[in-house]
């Protein structure tokens, strides 16, 4: 059994390729998984997500699953990230301009979707995975933790307590999740989490897509945490072309 994760796209097509690729060469996969953030941040929204459409029509919707993610939500709804408001004057500036940087970004991507992405969106939101593997169990597949797509709870320095409970209510003995932007490997109370990093926004490798591979033989696991590099500069050049409302917000965080 071979199983590929992918998480954490957020319009960045280059990126996205650059992982797609990888994936090509290194041979068949029994399954897909997409574990949310498709489309917003990046400058791409629309592409990625049609790019992830396609995958799936054309290895069959049986082998790529597709969940949503928080911003996949925030496009959806409308809604938007919460900051947690200043106590103190200084600190205005900053949040107001975090504020106005989302709220544009998040315009901007929604102006460029379609119906038919829109829809896509739309159906993957609030959903999980969930696989059975022979010698092994039960491997379950999320966002960011079981129930809430906006928890870090699962993120590298969390406390294990913390991480034990949000994963209290189910069932399993591996979890896949996405979210922190942050590659790990980590045990939690009877857990294996793995979370494969981000492909598009990646704060631990800025500049490279992150994507793993699991290889199931006899009931052993193998972890494969994959790093493919992508042209950074071709691709703010790109955004840039396009029009992308918050080149200041995104070139430092692609750059590292």
């Amino acid at each position: 059994m071979r199983l590929a994760i992918l998480s954490d796209i957020h319009g960045n097509l280059p990126a996205l390729q650059a992982a797609l690729e990888d994936m090509e060469r290194c041979g068949e996969f029994d399954l897909i998984w997409c574990l949310g953030d498709l489309a917003a941040l990046g400058g791409q929204p629309r592409e990625c997500v049609q790019a992830l459409n396609s995958l799936r029509e054309q290895r069959g919707e049986d082998k790529v699953k597709i969940i949503g993610g928080n911003t996949d939500r925030y496009l959806v709804t409308g809604a938007r990230i919460a900051f947690a408001p200043p106590k103190e004057e200084g600190e205005f500036d900053a949040f107001r301009e975090n504020i106005l940087s989302m709220s544009a970004i998040n315009a901007w991507s929604m102006e460029r979707l379609s119906w038919a992405d829109f829809s896509l969106l739309r159906d993957i939101l609030s959903r999980e995975l969930k696989l059975d593997v022979a010698g092994y169990g039960r491997v379950i597949g999320f966002h960011a933790i079981p129930g809430d797509d906006e928890s870090v709870a699962l993120g590298p320095d969390s406390a294990d307590e913390e991480a034990a409970d949000a994963l209290l209510d189910r069932g399993g003995r591996l979890a896949l999740c996405g979210h922190t932007h942050l590659a790990l490997d980590r045990q939690v109370d009877g857990w294996r989490v793995i979370n494969p990093g981000s492909i598009g926004l990646s704060f631990g490798n800025p500049g490279l897509a992150e994507w793993a591979i699991l290889e199931w033989q006899d009931g052993a696991l193998r972890v494969d945490l994959r790093r493919v590099p992508y042209d950074v500069a071709a691709t703010l050049r790109e955004w840039e072309r396009l029009a992308y409302p918050k080149m200041d917000w995104i070139r430092p965080k692609l750059r590292g």
